[in-house]
């Protein structure tokens, strides 16, 4: 009875934003960026050495993509660690849920060919590649830190509601990423310029994403469910990666077939800019201020367009225009944009 109180109590305190990214999902994203990879050392800070999928692809990819070294580090109440896999392969030692851990690998298997599931577990569970953390493993704390100060590009998926502060980390140091986000985390005051600025863009994968979720999640009425084995699920529409990686997509223009009638194209109540409802409605023969979706920023490109600011709120940050209302009715925030050409 007691380990059951304690766990719910700890559905309770913890934030229901722990989403597990499948390996298909890093896969079919970090394959438009292999060239980038090539004699770097990438972290994972967010992953669970014994159970994330990001640990995973990265050992059976090693050297396919030419890796450096490989550094992942978990947190101390990271959901999944330790339910599998007991640690150094000493079935009475099992990892303690009060350290983080940290893998670091600069070699992995003689092969350039496919590495098998069962050698990375065999390789998992030897003594020289998985040690205790001195401390609880946050992302935050100074002994990750060093570890993100030693590394080229960081791949994880954090939780969501610790986006901004990852990213924050990240940008301080300087270092390249390519991260799992919600597309919310746009408008953030500390994405928003980035994004604005050219800095960070997103990548391929913009929407439906799945994951696997801790047990304790809890039901819900609509993208979630619950596989033969017993695994919880739940999908996201807008999820998305966002990166500094260069890729082709955020060079790919918009094709604009409408012209602009103003009869379509109301404007807003307190601003001067013209409301475009989808993307595929932006004019070609209009070059003042637009407010678009959101999603614009998944087909941005900073040669064909400047971003100018946001509408949301109008008091969110300076970037923070206005509130978007047209004859008086607000409606979802928008994005603010000029053509360039």
């Amino acid at each position: 009875m007691a380990n059951k109180n304690t766990n719910l109590q700890k559905a309770k305190n913890t934030k229901d934003d722990e989403f597990y990214t499948t390996y298909a999902t890093i896969e079919s994203e970090v394959a438009h960026y292999v060239p980038h990879f090539s004699g770097k050392t990438v972290l994972c800070n967010c992953d669970d050495p014994f159970e994330s999928n990001f640990c995973k692809y990265f050992l059976k990819n090693f050297n396919m993509l030419g890796l450096h070294r490989l550094i992942c580090t978990s947190y101390c109440s990271s959901a999944v660690i330790g339910t599998q896999l007991n640690l150094f392969g000493d079935p009475q030692r099992f990892l303690d849920k009060d350290a983080g851990y940290v893998l670091d690998v600069e070699k992995f298997s003689n092969t350039n060919g496919e590495i098998t599931d069962d050698e990375i577990a065999a390789f998992l569970q030897s003594s020289t590649v998985i040690k205790k953390l001195n401390g609880d493993g946050n992302f935050r704390s100074t002994e990750c830190i060093e570890y993100l100060k030693m590394c080229d590009i960081v791949v994880t998926n954090p939780p969501f509601s610790l986006f901004k502060e990852l990213v924050t980390e990240i940008m301080k140091y300087h270092k390249k990423f390519l991260i799992i986000g919600n597309q919310n985390a746009i408008t953030y005051k500390e994405i928003f310029p980035l994004i604005q600025n050219n800095e960070v863009w997103t990548g391929y994968r913009f929407g439906e994403m799945k994951f696997r979720v801790p047990a304790y999640s809890q039901p819900r009425k609509y993208r979630y469910w619950v596989d033969e084995s017993g695994q919880k699920w739940r999908s996201l529409g807008n999820a998305m990666w966002l990166t500094n990686l260069d890729n082709d997509r955020r060079h790919e223009y918009i094709s604009m077939t409408k012209a602009y009638q103003p009869s379509d194209y109301p404007k807003y109540d307190n601003y001067d800019a013209i409301n475009v409802k989808t993307i595929r409605d932006i004019p070609y023969d209009y070059y003042g201020i637009m407010g678009v979706p959101i999603t614009i920023i998944n087909r941005y490109n900073s040669e064909q367009f400047e971003i100018v600011g946001e509408a949301n709120h109008g008091s969110d940050n300076e970037f923070d225009l206005f509130k978007p209302t047209i004859n008086g009715k607000e409606i979802f925030k928008r994005i603010l944009i000029r053509r360039k050409v």
